[in-house]
């Protein structure tokens, strides 16, 4: 008995779902972390190295800027912990609509509205996360050509090679915020693990974005297929009720008919 219900129990569970979900929380997990310690870096490097301060007042600057990315990630980590946790819910009960299709589990028109509610709105989500991802993608690409101009000042002698922020758009035209190589401030960076850790860190911070985006198309297929399956279970289920009912009538016309028969012989 208990070897059976270890086997029934563990039918009921949604690989698939939780397969996506462990890819959900993983890719969230890095890169909000990543991100969030990279953004810090980044703060860090603009402050000692370029020699930017905040900006008195309500100016919005690239600080205030990266501390409004930081809050976005916090939300980011709580509402997808939350609503992994729903789509693991939803698969357990769509799971178990299907291993009772032939029992007394009765499927709802509410049940079939959530799923397609929960469809829709992962779509929405994996558009985001692509949005996120291609984002994410500019910080990599500027901190690859910081890392890139390090390398080349370090292998070409002489070469006198500049950054400048104005460039990306951190800081205002009027504004220059620039090192080259010949600086000391350059040397210094170049040879410091914080340069290196943060390029990295934004690196970590992609790929767990484009995690999350291989999950939400997971979750797509997962849901897609259980509404399939709820909506033939629906069908199934009128068909054996009407197959039951008419049984019933014939059985009703076939005991009148016996009756009938019987007080006529009688």
């Amino acid at each position: 008995g208990c070897f059976e219900c270890c086997i029934k129990c563990l039918g009921g569970i949604p690989y698939a779902s939780l397969i996506a979900t462990i890819l959900l929380y993983a890719g969230v997990a890095l890169f909000c972390g990543c991100g969030h310690e990279a953004l810090s870096g980044t703060v860090n490097i603009l402050q000692t190295y370029f020699e930017m301060t905040r900006a008195s007042g309500d100016v919005i600057d690239v600080f205030t800027m990266i501390d409004i990315f930081k809050y976005v990630i916090y939300g980011v980590a709580a509402a997808f912990f939350v609503y992994g946790i729903l789509l693991m819910v939803e698969g357990f009960f769509t799971t178990g609509a299907i291993k009772d299709l032939y029992g007394d589990f009765k499927i709802t028109t509410c049940g079939r509205c959530v799923s397609a509610w929960f469809i829709m709105l992962t779509y929405i989500f994996m558009l985001a996360w692509l949005g996120v991802t291609a984002f994410t993608s500019l910080p990599v690409y500027m901190y690859f050509n910081l890392w890139t101009i390090c390398r080349n000042a370090t292998i070409v002698d002489g070469a006198n090679l500049c950054l400048d922020l104005r460039q990306y758009g951190i800081v205002t035209i009027g504004e220059e915020k620039k090192v080259c190589t010949t600086s000391e401030s350059f040397i210094k960076m170049c040879d410091s693990n914080e340069l290196n850790m943060t390029f990295h860190l934004f690196i970590v911070a992609l790929a767990g974005a484009g995690a999350a985006v291989i999950a939400m198309v997971h979750y797509l297929m997962v849901l897609s297929a259980n509404w399939a399956y709820v909506k033939d279970a629906c069908r199934m289920q009128k068909y054996e009720d009407i197959k039951s009912k008419e049984e019933q009538e014939l059985h009703d016309i076939h005991s009148t008919r016996s009756k009938e028969r019987l007080n006529a012989y009688t």
